[in-house]
């Protein structure tokens, strides 16, 4: 079978998802944000708040496209399987090895992290994408939320005081920061100490915004209908809709619990978005699309190579804060504080000079997704 003419917008969307993710992770001065660029407190959501179910969402319409069709064209799935399961556990190798840095430490490192909970959700996702069709991942997604809300509001568990409540979506008093206490005891996010935003039982939840992405997956390369932007988007506006629903009725959108009104929510957004670019980039006219598809480039190339951009920016941003140098009082600086001296000199804003960096940043990071792919080196992990 001659393989699908490649869907420039997925390439797109999954680089505005990446490039945004290395934006927010990165700023000058953590102190100093546009309150945009800043995760919400707890309960709520900012643009920030979007990002990591972009992505996800995102990892979810390549599956369909890459290990559905291959299960469907007669591969081996038990070895499909394998390999789903070999790459995840490099992801999540990486993730781990990322943690040490600055301090290498066996008995404090964090073990969960935003690479680990992606490598987890590909992999629960995997057998339900391989075995199954975009029933099956719609299914396994509604399960999914549902395992994951009824212990969220209906068990009591122990806090991190030792006071039992039942149904309480506060910090370190839900039934994920239990299970992760009980689970990684001192290994959690070192803010927070009882509780860990990509903790284990969240995971589940956040598996359903992939399994969300695989069904719009398989929608995007199905024969009909032959305009799928208007459709993408109506869902989007529903899921929204129905997000809002869930934060009012059932429980608050909150990233940190990643609630199922937060799943929702930003499944909502991911349509939308998706939408956007679908309808530019691969439904309009030759000249149009051609255009849409030259604007949204730099994108495209940031998408080719998105995981592996994430784990290099998180790389170096950990090097840049690790390594100490002498500044002209005698005084040692990290080597972020001296790359973001003169951006902090500059006549705007602290939070201006802030996101100044962290466009500079970016565009570094940017600068080697081009040479990336002008090489025509795509790195699967």
């Amino acid at each position: 079978m001659a393989p699908p003419e490649r869907v420039a917008s997925l390439d797109a969307f999954r680089g505005l998802a990446i490039a945004s993710m290395v934006l927010v992770n990165n700023p000058g001065d953590w102190g100093h944000l546009h309150p945009p660029l800043a995760h919400a407190a707890w309960h709520g959501w900012t643009f920030t708040d979007l990002v990591f179910p972009w992505f996800l969402f995102a990892a979810g319409l390549a599956m369909p496209i890459s290990l559905g069709r291959r299960a469907a064209d007669g591969d081996n799935r038990p070895a499909l399987l394998a390999a789903t399961a070999k790459r995840a556990a490099v992801i999540f190798a990486v993730g781990l090895a990322l943690n040490f840095i600055p301090d290498f430490s066996l008995g404090t490192i964090r073990i969960p992290g935003v690479l680990q909970r992606i490598a987890l959700c590909v992999l629960i996702a995997a057998p339900v994408v391989i075995w199954g069709s975009w029933r099956g991942a719609l299914v396994a997604a509604l399960l999914l939320l549902v395992a994951y809300t009824v212990p969220m509001l209906a068990l009591a568990m122990p806090d991190a005081n030792g006071v039992v409540v039942a149904g309480t979506l506060e910090p370190g008093r839900d039934f994920g920061s239990a299970i992760d206490r009980h689970v990684f005891g001192a290994h959690l996010w070192a803010k927070s100490k009882t509780w860990d935003p990509e903790g284990l039982w969240s995971t589940l939840s956040a598996t359903a915004s992939l399994l969300a992405g695989v069904v719009a997956g398989h929608f995007v390369m199905a024969a009909q209908p032959a305009r799928k932007a208007p459709w993408l988007f109506v869902s989007g506006l529903a899921f929204l809709v129905l997000g809002w629903m869930l934060d009012a009725a059932l429980m608050p959108i909150n990233k940190n619990l990643w609630t199922a009104s937060y799943a929702v929510f930003m499944t909502g957004w991911s349509l939308v978005t998706l939408a956007a670019f679908h309808a530019a980039m691969d439904e309009t006219g030759p000249d149009a699309r051609a255009a849409a598809r030259r604007f949204a480039l730099p994108l495209t190339i940031y998408g080719m190579n998105a995981l592996f951009l994430f784990a290099f920016s998180g790389l170096v941003a950990r090097i840049l804060g690790a390594v100490r140098v002498p500044g002209d009082d005698g005084k040692a600086l990290s080597l972020k504080a001296h790359l973001f001296a003169p951006f902090r000199a500059l006549p705007v804003s602290p939070e201006n000079a802030s996101l100044t960096y962290a466009i500079a940043f970016n565009l570094a990071m940017f600068a080697v997704a081009v040479f990336l792919w002008r090489r025509r080196w795509f790195i699967k992990a």
